[in-house]
């Protein structure tokens, strides 16, 4: 449950990408980018900073330690890594590219979030399990206060979903709804 939400928190989605939204997750991700997009105009009116997070899995390390090479990425048509477009995006967000799970591994983030005097992050996106809890994990570490979008998250594994919500979230931070968090950070 949200109790309250920092002043001055960014929205960070994570992985909303159309080479992202077309994999099989546990809930409709219509209604995933729909709670997503209603984040945004939020953020947008409350003048905050919104964190667009795209990932490009080719540049990670892993591929040079991987020996299953159907585990390997290579390359991806350039579309793969647009934005959905029901996230609708301005020149004034922060875009930040990972090529890995946690979006602090790319370290303008954190330098983004620090020059903007940032204590708090609002966090949604796909997968629950791996970008959204790697970037929570960092975050937590970094002592940025974290509230979790629950309905605006989602994972292609039901039980990893559910794990991350339940067990991992809660310890690093505050787990609500959309709304929940929309109406909280009117106030």
């Amino acid at each position: 449950m949200v109790t309250s939400i920092d002043k001055k928190t960014a929205l960070v989605l994570i992985d909303l990408q159309k080479g992202i939204v077309q994999f099989p997750v546990v809930k409709p991700v219509n209604e995933i980018l729909a709670k997503a997009a209603a984040l945004v105009s939020a953020f947008r009116k409350a003048d905050l900073p919104i964190v667009v997070v795209n990932v490009d899995p080719t540049k990670s390390l892993l591929n040079n330690l991987r020996t299953d090479a159907n585990a390997k990425f290579t390359s991806f048509p350039d579309e793969w890594f647009e934005i959905a477009p029901e996230i609708k995006t301005t020149e004034n967000d922060i875009f930040i590219t990972k090529n890995a799970w946690n979006a602090f591994t790319n370290p303008k983030l954190d330098a983004e979030l620090k020059k903007r005097g940032i204590t708090g992050i609002v966090l949604a996106g796909i997968s629950t399990s791996v970008g959204v809890e790697g970037t929570a994990r960092a975050a937590s570490e970094h002592g940025y206060n974290i509230t979790f979008a629950e309905d605006a998250i989602a994972d292609t594994n039901a039980d990893a979903h559910e794990h991350s919500v339940k067990r991992i979230f809660p310890r690093l931070g505050e787990v609500d709804d959309t709304d929940k968090i929309i109406e909280a950070l009117k106030s």
